[in-house]
């Protein structure tokens, strides 16, 4: 299988190994199995594989231009980059009970709610900022499917993961959820530790450093 065929294969294994541990008697069977910290590592590393299966089956399918290779646009994932590892590092560092993350060891707390403040789903949020910001860069027809898919998956999650937890928590939604928000620009309360800002600077070091064995392409314009 090659060229489309193999794009459109990688892309319904993303989708699926997605959507399906997201239910929420699935992924409670799989913690109950694994354990919640085997869980996050074995689900993070299945997503990790992937994804680089899917990026690397778009760029052998056939080149259709959509948005132009301008320079400019090269520099756009260079810079928002360093913002994505850190909501994603931020978000799994936590407990999260309106969405994904939860390796943290303190229990939430409404009164202190850290990044969820800025957003109730970091790793999402995380997810849309890294396709916009690829998309531009990436402007051939398979890579605007790809990474279009992506940010709508994650800003269609958002809504549909605040509207199930509502539903599921009653009236605690209201009292858990009210320092929080689906998307804003408040600065946490608290910031997250240092570790976790090192820890980023360190993800956002070894993808640079990775992407052009990887992807076969530097990411430096």
């Amino acid at each position: 299988m090659t060229g489309w065929g193999l794009f459109l294969a990688a892309l319904a294994t993303f989708l699926l190994s997605h959507m399906i541990p997201a239910r929420p008697a699935v992924r409670g069977w799989l913690i109950g199995t694994l354990g919640r910290g085997g869980y996050f590592a074995a689900y993070s590393l299945v997503s990790l594989a992937v994804l680089g299966w899917l990026i690397i089956a778009a760029a052998h399918a056939p080149y259709v231009e959509v948005i132009p290779p301008l320079a400019l646009f090269r520099w756009v994932p260079v810079l928002i980059m360093p913002v994505v590892c850190w909501l994603a590092i931020a978000g799994l560092a936590i407990q999260n009970p309106f969405s994904f993350g939860g390796l943290g060891h303190k229990a939430f707390d409404p009164e202190s709610p850290g990044i969820l403040r800025t957003t109730r789903h970091p790793i999402l949020v995380a997810l849309m900022l890294w396709a916009l910001a690829h998309l531009l860069a990436n402007g051939s027809l398979s890579h605007v499917i790809l990474f279009g898919l992506f940010a709508g998956f994650a800003m269609m999650g958002m809504a549909l993961i605040d509207r199930r937890n509502a539903r599921l928590m009653g009236s605690e939604w209201s009292r858990l959820s009210r320092n929080t928000a689906r998307l804003s620009l408040r600065v946490p309360h608290p910031w997250p530790p240092l570790w976790v800002w090192l820890t980023a600077i360190a993800a956002y070091a070894v993808l640079i450093h990775l992407h052009a064995p990887v992807i076969g392409l530097s990411p430096l314009p």
